[in-house]
């Protein structure tokens, strides 16, 4: 894993990579796009395991304001992930990752790989793989980000989290949690995004999630004419790094659907 920064515009992003110790012959890189709350940092071991089973590069970076990526100013705009879609991610695909590229993101992340997907037209986009990814706003996930801020003011939250933001602490969470419970945002939607996708996509979510159900799923799966779905029993938000093989198991396969060779 290598740790560098980016300059993107005028802001200075924290980037990894991860290399596969075979590749394949392939010109795709995975690149990752994290949650709400989270960092580089955060994927954890999920960079590297991917790398080694698809025999890809893989590329995740902090988006502005968390982990060590340049400050943002707060409050952020109630269309923050369909601004990152369109205005920061597009400039950082075409500086870092000049090939064909498949977006993994997870909760916002995901979001943000959906709604760039369903706008940008990218002719080297080649899916996008959505972990608990969020098209609506339910009231289950709007209870459980209300139960984080009650664990950031009171509980170990605030704690945990700045070992991944440092100064970007207040920044990050702030800037999510204000976001989502502003009143606005309740009618937040990329369901007309959804259906100018084209290319394919696989959606996964965890059964326990906390966060959302599987409406999510099913309204993604009635809009994008060529997804496929996977639920994952017994995982809550992260079903990447709680049920790592069962995702990776699925990762595979849809992107041997791709036509791109991964290692056997």
């Amino acid at each position: 894993m290598a740790v560098s920064f980016a300059r993107i515009d005028t802001k200075d992003l924290e980037v990894v990579r991860w290399s596969p110790s075979s590749e394949v012959h392939s010109d795709l890189t995975a690149v990752l796009l994290h949650e709400g709350l989270g960092c580089v940092a955060m994927w954890k071991d999920f960079g590297y395991y991917l790398a080694e089973n698809l025999g890809i590069p893989v590329l995740a970076y902090s988006r502005a304001g968390y982990g060590r990526s340049g400050p943002i100013e707060l409050p952020r705009p109630l269309t923050y992930m369909e601004q990152e879609a369109d205005r920061n991610l597009p400039p950082f695909l075409n500086k870092l990752c000049p090939g064909r590229r498949l977006l993994l993101g997870h909760s916002d992340g995901a979001t943000i790989a959906l709604a760039y997907a369903g706008t940008s037209h990218d002719p080297l986009l080649a899916g996008v793989i959505a972990i608990a990814p969020h098209v609506i706003v339910e009231e289950l996930t709007l209870e459980s980000i209300r139960q984080a801020k009650r664990d950031f003011q009171e509980g170990v939250l605030a704690e945990k989290l700045s070992r991944y933001h440092g100064a970007n602490l207040d920044t990050a969470f702030w800037g999510w949690n204000d976001a989502w419970l502003d009143p606005d945002f309740r009618s937040f939607s990329i369901l007309e995004r959804l259906e100018t996708i084209t290319v394919p996509v696989l959606a996964i979510q965890g059964d326990l999630d906390p966060y959302g159900t599987t409406k999510q799923l099913e309204l993604i799966a009635s809009r994008c004419e060529r997804t496929s779905t996977a639920l994952i029993k017994n995982a809550r938000h992260a079903p990447h790094l709680s049920h790592a093989q069962e995702v990776l198991t699925h990762v595979r396969r849809f992107v041997a659907m791709l036509n791109v060779q991964v290692h056997p």
